[in-house]
């Protein structure tokens, strides 16, 4: 197969590529910067944006499928193209696409799949572990996690999880019209990561506690916008129940069992001064 991958650098694009071009396939990695990216033979970088429609024509033209984020790589905005993009990916060839959802309702590029006849799978991480990596700082520099909501838990997923289940839609039968919502083996509160984080380091991690106001002004000088805090602070006051239910869903698509964020935490060690 001829699969195109966008945001073929991020998260889950990235291993997403190397799970397809592993398994023999040809892959089209779409990226805003093809010079700065780095992909294993085998794999076509090509420039392009999902926010440009008017970039993607050439990126869409002889593939079969494709996988497809719902969101601006730069901003995290939705994309408001939808119908443009399935349009110029009927015509490039694509029947297949796998959309990776980032938000619970639905986009305007899923409703434009859905109504555009071809053959969907939507992925719905819940929380990615990839998101830990906002700690990695302050565990480097200070050995500490400054975070709220404690006994908020999170059944979040490994990012490479989810390229799995990707790859497996995008190149096998029976996953058409799926939502898939994508869970790790295991729920953890805040605390509990940050002692996984210790355990993996072999070095003392310590978790201190911030009130809402403190969180809230630490999301405000990152940059978040108050329509962010504002959905952050509703997924930590009142998680809906997928949020923390664990679902064999990594194991059923893959053969493989989810990985753990002890796993995950070892990968990335180096981040947190591993």
């Amino acid at each position: 197969m001829n699969i195109l991958v966008a945001g073929a650098t991020g998260n889950v694009g990235r291993p997403l590529v190397d799970d397809l071009v592993s398994a023999g396939h040809q892959v089209r990695a779409l990226t805003r910067n093809p010079a700065k990216a780095s992909f294993p033979s085998g794999a076509e970088a090509v420039a392009g944006n999902l926010a440009d429609t008017g970039s993607l024509a050439e990126a869409f033209t002889g593939v079969t499928a494709a996988h497809l984020i719902t969101f601006n790589g730069e901003d995290f905005s939705p994309l408001t193209n939808g119908p443009e993009i399935v349009e110029l990916a009927r015509k490039g060839g694509v029947r297949k696409v796998t959309i990776l959802r980032g938000d619970v309702e639905k986009s305007p590029l899923e409703l434009a799949v859905e109504e555009g006849g071809l053959e969907w799978t939507s992925l719905s991480p819940v929380e990615f572990m990839s998101n830990a990596l906002e700690w990695a700082e302050s565990v480097k520099e200070e050995g500490v996690v400054r975070e709220a909501f404690a006994d908020v838990k999170s059944a979040m997923i490994h990012d490479a999880d989810i390229a799995a289940v990707a790859a497996v839609a995008l190149t096998t039968e029976g996953h058409a019209g799926k939502d898939y919502w994508l869970t790790g083996p295991e729920a953890l509160t805040p605390p509990e990561k940050v002692r996984t984080i210790s355990e993996v380091l072999g070095r003392e991690v310590r978790y201190i506690e911030l009130t809402q106001d403190e969180i809230v002004e630490q999301w405000r000088q990152t940059g978040y916008s108050d329509q962010d805090i504002e959905f952050f602070l509703h997924m930590r006051t009142n998680p809906p129940e997928a949020s923390y239910t664990v679902l064999p869903t990594v194991q059923e698509v893959t053969g493989q069992p989810a990985r753990s964020f002890a796993q995950w935490v070892r990968e990335n060690a180096a981040a947190f001064g591993g």
